[in-house]
């Protein structure tokens, strides 16, 4: 890995590797994400052990959104604990292959582990950041992603390197979070807020336009709102002073949203 770790990688690194140690889930606070898992359809969740299927990091279910055929090769930005990686092999198949790239070694030793432990033969993990992606270009059919490009510092190179990997005719199918309107300026200071999932949050249209620009096309953003009693976990779990923000701003501009678009066949 060439790219050089931001203080934001770098936090958000030591966020998720104590998170897999102490066996935590979601990528924000514990109830930012149902730790029961009501993310995913319960038949889908079924074929994986249930410690397995609730080490979710996510906001979403792309498996379903990507609707994976057999054959495919799929690249999961952000692969986490594994979880999606898993699902998705269970989808492309013995002929199929899924990629999955974390920045956070511990992470990519559960995944391994996982991945080991249901006998998913068709998945590798590797180590690496999404601005600068370990694949070849043009050899993706598809690529998921569950609440992870809100992370980054610079999401226009994670579209770029998602544009270049992707195949021509290839589908980007990922569960993020996203705002309407502009967040507090104590929330996108925070670096706490930048790992749980709310500081790097953009505007859907900034989403969009940022998209647009390395060359997507047909893209789709449907909204998935949280309610205010999620929003106030995860603003208490950042340990921000309460007088110094309004959280109704925070509450109208931050939810989760399934988005899709394709790279021109």
């Amino acid at each position: 890995m060439t790219q050089s770790p931001t203080p934001i990688h770098e936090t958000v690194r030591e966020h998720y590797a104590e998170r897999i140690k102490s066996s935590a889930s979601c990528c924000g606070p514990s109830d930012c994400c149902d730790t029961s898992n009501n993310l995913y359809p319960i038949d889908l969740l079924t074929t994986v052990p249930t410690d397995v299927a609730n080490t979710s990091y996510g906001c979403g279910d792309p498996i379903t959104l990507a609707s994976l055929k057999l054959g495919q090769t799929v690249l999961d930005l952000g692969s986490g604990a594994g979880l999606d990686c898993i699902l998705a092999s269970q989808k492309v198949g013995d002929s199929g292959k899924v990629i999955g790239v974390d920045m956070t070694p511990e992470m990519i030793e559960r995944a391994q582990a996982n991945a080991k432990r249901v006998n998913a033969a068709n998945v590798e993990f590797r180590q690496g950041y999404l601005e600068e992606l370990p694949v070849d270009s043009n050899t993706v059919d598809v690529i998921i992603s569950n609440c992870v490009i809100n992370l980054s510092p610079d999401k226009e190179k994670v579209f770029n390197e998602a544009f270049r990997v992707l195949a021509p005719g290839g589908k980007l199918a990922v569960s993020d979070i996203v705002t309407d309107g502009e967040l507090p300026e104590i929330i996108r200071k925070s670096l706490s807020a930048w790992a749980g999932c709310v500081a790097g949050a953009v505007e859907a249209q900034e989403y969009i336009g940022m998209m647009e620009s390395v060359g997507f096309t047909d893209i789709s953003i449907k909204p998935v709102f949280f309610d205010k009693a999620t929003v106030d976990s995860a603003l208490d779990e950042m340990k921000l002073d309460v007088t110094e923000y309004p959280r109704e701003a925070v509450y109208k501009a931050v939810y989760s949203a399934k988005i899709t678009a394709y790279k021109p066949a």
